[in-house]
């Protein structure tokens, strides 16, 4: 009886996908958190300059319903959610995350003290900036780049689908191209961009969501993260749901998507997500996504029973360039 080999398998720490925390220690060498912060920005499809009413998914906090307390400046919103955390890593440095709505939407000037006053505080080591890629004009895409000079800087450019109907679909407001521009002008400054996709929207298919998959394992970006939609009282998705566009994904068929997905990515490639988090009193479903660390615990079972790891199907001849600038 032959007993056929397995293959090694490439890990990072005890997982099989390149985790933000393992890429944060290997650059710090001890624990960072991001501490979420609320600005006070609004989007361009919120206020009109675009179009009304937000993308159908967004809540009412921007998608920052566990950033700080909007109506608290900055330094107050960091250290009160800074000292919360610390519960949890009492020994830890931090990311200010400017997280809620689109954080590059205001004049370059006003960016800047808002950026530079999260820098003057004590055990900041760098800043996650999260955008839209149709908000970044010449003189803020300059900005970041004096940031990504000084500090550890990322940019988290939102893409959500590479499909344009289903964009259209929840009022994202730009298409593919525009994202293919948005995430060029960072790049051609050395900043670290991190894409963000959204799984289980509406009338998405598995194969479309792996479609968006592929295409981004193409992309000059040097981190992912990948959500799951939940969907919240009082968005306009709702609407959507009520009407039959969207039906919630099993926890099994999210599993296999993201291992599928991560098989496929560069290696090198840092996954910042593979869930995500909704308020429990906001949330109208799936349900099952409550139990997070049930969801995490099966995707490392399933890469385990697998055999299989980030890379292991990705292919370098149809790469661009992810990677570089980490």
């Amino acid at each position: 009886m032959t007993i056929e080999a397995k293959e090694t398998p490439l890990l990072w720490g005890d997982k099989r996908y390149h985790t933000w925390n393992s890429h944060l220690r290997s650059i710090f060498g001890e624990k960072i958190f991001k501490v979420p912060l609320d600005a006070g920005f609004t989007c361009p499809n919120r206020d009109g300059e675009i179009t009304t009413g937000g993308c159908t998914f967004c809540s009412a906090r921007g998608s920052g319903d566990f950033a700080g307390k909007r109506r608290d400046d900055l330094v107050t919103q960091f250290n009160d959610v800074r000292s919360r955390m610390h519960q949890k890593w009492p020994d830890a440095k931090y990311i200010a995350y400017f997280q809620a709505y689109t954080n590059t939407y205001a004049p370059a000037e006003e960016l800047r003290e808002m950026y530079e006053v999260m820098l003057e505080q004590e055990g900041v080591v760098g800043i996650s900036i999260a955008t839209r890629p149709d908000c970044l004009p010449d003189d803020v895409v300059e900005l970041l780049a004096e940031l990504n000079q000084k500090t550890y800087l990322w940019v988290e450019l939102g893409l959500q689908t590479y499909h344009d109907h289903i964009g259209e679909l929840i009022n994202r407001g730009h298409d593919y191209q525009c994202y293919l521009e948005g995430l060029e002008k960072l790049r051609k400054h050395n900043i670290r961009v991190c894409c963000h996709i959204i799984y289980g929207l509406p009338q998405e298919t598995e194969e479309m969501m792996l479609k968006t998959a592929h295409e981004v394992s193409k992309l000059d970006i040097q981190g992912l993260k990948i959500h799951l939609l939940h969907l919240m009282k009082k968005t306009p998705m709702v609407k959507q749901y009520e009407q039959g566009l969207l039906q919630f994904l099993e926890k099994d068929q999210y599993v296999d998507l993201i291992v599928r997905s991560l098989e496929i990515m560069p290696p090198e490639l840092i996954i910042h997500r593979v869930t995500g988090d909704a308020p429990a009193d906001l949330l109208i479903g799936p349900l099952w996504s409550k139990k997070k660390w049930e969801v995490l615990n099966s995707i490392d079972r399933e890469f385990t029973n697998r055999n299989t790891w980030q890379g292991k199907k990705w292919n370098p001849a149809i790469q661009v360039g992810s990677g570089k600038g980490i």
